[in-house]
């Protein structure tokens, strides 16, 4: 999840965890899903698909710093990235996107819709996740806050991930 500037209009602290794992046998796997989910990688990249995760996942967790983007640019946003969707029934449950540079791949954004809560889900995509960047580098990391789902960084911990820095981002 990226999360720049909005958190200024908080009046509360905002701290990020970035998290890291440079180890594919360190990655502890979830159990499987209490229901019967696909995940698929979106090809071809889809800047619109990408933009309804970001709106509808991120509305409860101020992810605000990029509803401006226009077409164009949740187009090219979604070529840079992998993108893969999570389904139940054949409805939208939650998303990730990975994004490699400089020998790392980060877990760019990565959430489930409302409605796919509470099903273990999560730690399954997760773990789908973690899997897939480790074939495409030696480092995944990611970053967290505490504005997002409070099974965010406890889920990421669980799977492995490591917690490098830590940042206050200020208050309102």
């Amino acid at each position: 999840m990226l999360l720049f500037e909005p958190y200024r209009s908080f009046a509360v602290d905002v701290v990020r965890t970035y998290l890291e794992l440079t180890d594919r046998a360190k990655i502890r796997p979830a159990r499987p899903p209490r229901v019967e989910a696909h995940i698929a990688r979106q090809d071809p990249p889809d800047g619109a698909i990408s933009r309804w995760f970001y709106e509808h996942v991120g509305a409860d967790y101020h992810w605000t710093d990029n509803l401006h983007r226009s077409d164009a640019e949740w187009q090219d946003w979604a070529g840079g990235v992998e993108t893969w969707v999570a389904t139940i029934d054949g409805d939208r449950a939650g998303y990730y996107e990975l994004r490699t540079e400089d020998g790392a791949t980060e877990i760019a954004y990565f959430g489930l819709l409302q409605q796919a809560q509470g099903h273990g889900l999560g730690g399954h995509l997760l773990t789908h996740a973690l899997t897939r960047a480790f074939e495409l580098s030696p480092r995944v990391w990611v970053h967290t806050c505490t504005l997002d789902g409070p099974h965010a960084l406890p889920n990421y911990r669980a799977r492995g991930l490591v917690p490098y820095r830590t940042e206050r981002l200020g208050s309102g």
